[in-house]
């Protein structure tokens, strides 16, 4: 008899409206890459190395989607985390190349500008009962003014650290005749992947197994029964915000890594694209709904489409950006039919 209502238990909690969004993000990438190896097979695109680069190219993206998830969670949302990457990528550059400062002295800096910004702008929020989308807006427009007032110019890292620590590689091995040699075509990671790869667990843990976790997710569901039931609902939401923008530094140290250079323009929009990562990984708008696992999956969803368009090489890129615009509206779909299939439920 127990054992009927631990397994009907577990049935009951996989079949929750709420995971259907993170199945379908798993299935839909499964179906595409499928997609992809079938037509591309033949030329590279089941390899190793090219689902790697899924990771490579996109890391930044997926460092700060971790942060995002958090704050979407709790029903806010942030649009600064594009500009203060940027600036974290200007705070190196410019302290690296200009100012002869030590690298590690300027991501000091930006970690500094970065989580104090997103701390305030969580004490903003909460405690002047500022909309999400306006103090945030303004965070972006102070970033983006600061990041043009060090430098309108691209400006090249030039570092024995950054080099080092951006060609920094561990290949990928397998066992053949008695020896490890390298995957044929070479495929490696490196330290954004690395670095992606341990925010992601970071975030699942923090989510899922901590106190802190389970605040985010009640001040999402409901944050009036939230501050009734005692929880701290402010300092939580300042958290929040805090981490967010540590997410924001760690992504732009990671792709200043990626392009060596600061530029005061450089991921524009690149608050959209985190967003749309965290969404079509199945966090949910007006919170109270995300996993670490559907934003991973989201990443490499939103990756994938860019890699289909390469290897058929006779369409244009904003085809990805139609493909992914058309993902984000399924899955804002999908969102709301989560939301009345619980409100069924209740």
């Amino acid at each position: 008899m127990k054992s009927h209502m631990k397994k009907q238990s577990f049935i009951t909690r996989i079949t929750n409206p709420k995971y259907i969004m993170v199945y379908a993000t798993i299935g839909i990438f499964f179906v595409i890459y499928g997609f992809g190896a079938f037509l591309y097979g033949d030329k590279g695109f089941t390899t190793i190395r090219t689902f790697v680069n899924l990771f490579i190219d996109n890391a930044y993206f997926g460092i700060s989607a971790v942060g995002m998830t958090m704050v979407l969670i709790t029903g806010g949302i942030d649009l600064s985390v594009g500009a203060v990457a940027s600036l974290t990528g200007m705070f190196i550059a410019y302290g690296t190349s200009v100012l002869n400062l030590h690298p590690l002295v300027c991501i000091f800096a930006a970690l500094v500008m970065g989580v104090g910004l997103g701390l305030l702008m969580g004490c903003v929020i909460h405690y002047l009962n500022v909309p999400p989308f306006i103090t945030t807006l303004t965070g972006m427009f102070f970033a983006r003014g600061v990041c043009s007032l060090i430098s309108r110019e691209s400006i090249d890292i030039k570092h024995p650290f950054i080099d080092s620590l951006a060609s920094w590689k561990i290949y990928l091995m397998k066992y053949s005749e008695g020896s490890w040699v390298k995957i044929k075509p070479i495929a490696f990671i490196n330290f954004n992947v690395i670095l992606f790869i341990i925010m992601i667990i970071i975030g699942t843990y923090i989510l899922q197994k901590t106190r802190f976790g389970r605040n985010i997710y009640a001040i999402g569901g409901n944050e009036q029964s939230a501050s009734l039931m005692g929880l701290p609902v402010g300092r939580t939401k300042v958290l929040v915000y805090g981490f967010n923008g540590l997410c924001s530094v760690l992504a732009g140290i990671s792709y200043a890594l990626y392009v060596k250079s600061g530029w005061n323009l450089s991921l524009q929009g690149g608050e959209l694209e985190v967003i749309t990562c965290a969404v079509i990984g199945g966090t949910l708008l007006t919170g109270g709904v995300g996993y670490m696992i559907g934003t991973l999956f989201g990443v490499l969803l939103k990756s994938v489409i860019p890699a289909l368009i390469t290897f058929n090489g006779n369409l244009l890129s904003w085809w990805g950006k139609i493909a992914t615009g058309l993902l984000l509206l399924l899955f804002i779909c999908i969102q709301r039919f989560v939301v009345t299939s619980s409100s069924k439920r209740k």
